[in-house]
Formats: C-alpha cells, sequence, structure tokens
C-alpha cells in the first residue's frame, strides 16, 4: 500500500493530516503515540515512512532517545484519528534519535 500525494495537496498537507493521528500497533495493541513527520519519495510522490516520536527519557525533560520508523507498507488501515500498523518486532523500527 502506497499513499500517493495528490497534485493540490502538496506534502505539508499530507504530513499535517497525518500528524493528528495516532498509531497502534495490532500486533501487540501498543500504543506507540503521533505521528510526528513523514518521509516520502520525491520521484513517485508517495509516502515512504511514518516517524513516530519515542518516550521521553526522564519524563521527557531531555527530549527523546529514539523514535520509531515505520514504513508505510506496514500501514494496514488509516481512520479518522488512528492509523492501524502491523510491526512484527518494534525493536526493528526504533531508531537512536542522534544516529542518521
Amino acid at each position: 500500500m502506497a499513499h500517493r500525494i495528490q497534485g493540490g495537496e502538496g506534502w505539508g498537507y499530507a504530513h499535517l493530516r497525518f500528524k493528528k493521528k495516532e498509531v497502534i500497533n495490532i500486533c501487540d495493541c501498543k500504543r506507540l503515540g503521533f505521528v510526528g513527520d513523514v518521509e516520502f519519495d520525491e520521484c513517485t510522490g508517495c509516502i515512504t515512512h511514518l516517524i513516530i516520536p519515542g518516550p521521553g527519557c526522564l519524563c521527557g525533560i531531555f527530549g527523546r532517545e529514539k523514535e520509531y520508523v515505520i514504513p508505510f507498507c506496514d500501514v494496514k488501515q488509516i481512520g479518522d484519528d488512528i492509523i492501524l500498523v502491523e510491526v512484527k518486532t518494534l525493536k526493528d523500527a526504533e531508531k537512536a534519535c542522534n544516529s542518521g
């Protein structure tokens, strides 16, 4: 499944539309958080990944240690308020925030 950004929509609009949705992993029913960013392929206009900020370290005071980078092919359903994803091993989706 790929979400193509429509001509008049622009990536900014798509980003805002996804940012208001909570992401839930259907494999373990874990709430991952809200979409913080999206990555897309500039050539095709398709969204490739959803970026979800991970839990904050020390109650979020000093920022975040990691984020979840979810391939868009793992998105199973997009609703009005929620995005359901199927990530069998959450460790595979984790990325340290200070890594490139």
